[in-house]
Order: structure tokens, then sequence, then C-alpha cells
């Protein structure tokens, strides 16, 4: 949020601003997925575009390795469910980005740091 403040080339921002409705692929019933910034900034060509920005750890935006051990553990379900509705919920909010003309960012401690 700092880096959006001190950045002049952004003109706004927000934070879970817009609702997106998905299907969870766990349960298979609507949820709602609250995108973590909206932000409207001046690109290098000095035109205005809008992204949807979520902030991720990078491990949950790969899909979990099964343990080497081959056995299924609790943690290992956890983490497969964990990308599987993360998946729903960055899909959703791409077809959102693209019926709008907006951009759809997923960043990492990879971008950011």
């Amino acid at each position: 949020m700092k880096l959006f403040d001190e950045n002049p080339n952004v003109i706004t921002w927000a934070s879970e601003e817009i609702c997106i409705p998905y299907i969870s692929p766990v349960d298979g019933k609507k949820h709602r997925y609250y995108p973590d910034f909206m932000v409207e900034l001046r690109n290098k060509k000095g035109e205005i575009e809008t992204l949807m920005i979520e902030v991720k750890p990078l491990k949950q935006t790969k899909e979990p390795s099964k343990p080497a051990s081959g056995r299924i553990t609790r943690r290992y379900v956890t983490e497969v469910k964990t990308y599987a509705v993360n998946n729903a919920k960055w899909e959703a909010a791409e077809k959102v980005c693209r019926d709008r003309g907006w951009c759809f960012k997923i960043l990492t401690e990879k971008e950011i740091f």
C-alpha cells in the first residue's frame, strides 16, 4: 500500500473493493472473492490502465507436489484444496478483467521484494 501511495503514476487504489462470484471446486457452491487491490495507474505509454491485484505467497500459486513418501497427508490435501480454490477465484477474476478491459496480476514475494 505504501508503494501505491508513493508512486506518482498511481492515480487511485483501493483494497478489497470489488466482489467476484465464483464456484468452489471443493464444495461446488457459489462463493464471493474480494481481490486484494484495484489500482488505476498511468503506464509507461502514458495511458491509464486498471489493474486487479492479488497478493499470495509463491507457494500457493504453484500446484502442490505429492509427498516423496507417496503418502497422501492431511497437509497435502489442504494444499491441493487451497490451490484449486485459488485457481477458481483467479479464473473468475481474469474473466471480469477481460470483460472490462482490465489486467489481472498475481503478485508474490518474488515480485514485491
